[in-house]
């Protein structure tokens, strides 16, 4: 008697794994136009099929997501440079004994973000601590850009709680890699910003923005403008380090200059605790 067929039989995963081995045995893959299409890598790289790679970027992350429960998620984004106090101590004392008036200040500097890294790692605490006594839609989770520096403090912080959080990282030139405290069955990995961004969208309830350069500044004004236009449901968008942000962009000077209006400032609120950014989101969804 034959083996009744399994629903959810992995087929197509199968196949790929038979057509790995097959090359990996020294067996000389079939001519292109006989390769299954969705195990042909150079298909699936062709300019014509950069759709279906949309789509398969789409899917995958939102898919594994689902299915481990990830429903709504708080978004921290910040400064990829920014290290942990330790290693900014540690920067700190080879700068001092190398004697090199560069590295010192390099490591001065760092010494002095380091309290972001700190407040990021603490106000994710926060969250998973919250989401400790809720189950199911009413649980919250840190979600991040997948790489160091804040975002690595962000799921840090998630991780020491022992709650689950979600890196959402972009292949670059210069080879990103998720840090190491990424949930790993949530640790993803993106060709196109414009998924990436999307998905940080997707489910998310909040965002959380920590002193950064352009890639901050892209990802927080995408959102700004995404509410502001109604593109996106309000969301509270919480600018952590108020001398920063208020140094980086003048408001006020919008203002005068009529390029945005009086409401448009109240998209957005300044904070320089990670207590007081907890309470912002609480308090607009009171929780």
């Amino acid at each position: 008697m034959t083996e009744p067929q399994r629903l959810k039989e992995r087929r197509l995963a199968d196949a790929w794994a038979e057509l790995q081995n097959h090359s990996a045995q020294g067996n000389a893959l079939e001519a292109d136009a006989y390769r299954l299409a969705f195990a042909d890598p150079e298909f699936l790289l062709r300019r014509e099929t950069r759709g279906i790679r949309f789509q398969l970027e789409m899917l995958k992350p939102d898919l594994d997501q689902s299915e481990h429960g990830i429903e709504n998620t708080i978004v921290v984004f910040g400064s990829a440079r920014f290290v942990s106090p330790e290693q900014a101590q540690t920067l700190l004392r080879q700068a001092l004994a190398s004697g090199d008036a560069e590295a010192l200040q390099v490591a001065q500097r760092q010494v002095r973000n380091a309290r972001y890294y700190d407040q990021a790692r603490l106000f994710s605490q926060h969250v998973a601590e919250y989401s400790a006594r809720h189950r199911g839609e009413d649980r919250l989770f840190i979600a991040t850009g997948g790489g160091p520096g804040i975002m690595e403090a962000a799921n840090r912080g998630a991780h020491e709680m022992g709650a689950p959080s979600v890196g959402l990282n972009i292949a670059l030139p210069h080879e990103q890699h998720p840090n190491p405290y990424i949930t790993p069955n949530l640790s993803f990995k993106f060709h196109y910003f414009a998924l990436r961004k999307m998905h940080f969208m997707m489910r998310a309830k909040a965002l959380v923005a920590f002193p950064g350069g352009f890639g901050t500044l892209d990802e927080l004004f995408e959102v700004i403008t995404l509410v502001q236009t109604g593109k996106a449901k309000p969301v509270p968008i919480v600018l952590f380090g108020s001398d920063y942000w208020k140094r980086l962009f003048n408001i006020d000077v919008m203002l005068e200059e009529g390029v945005i209006s009086a409401q448009d400032v109240k998209l957005f609120t300044y904070v320089d605790d990670p207590v007081a950014a907890w309470e912002v989101i609480r308090a607009f969804y009171g929780l």
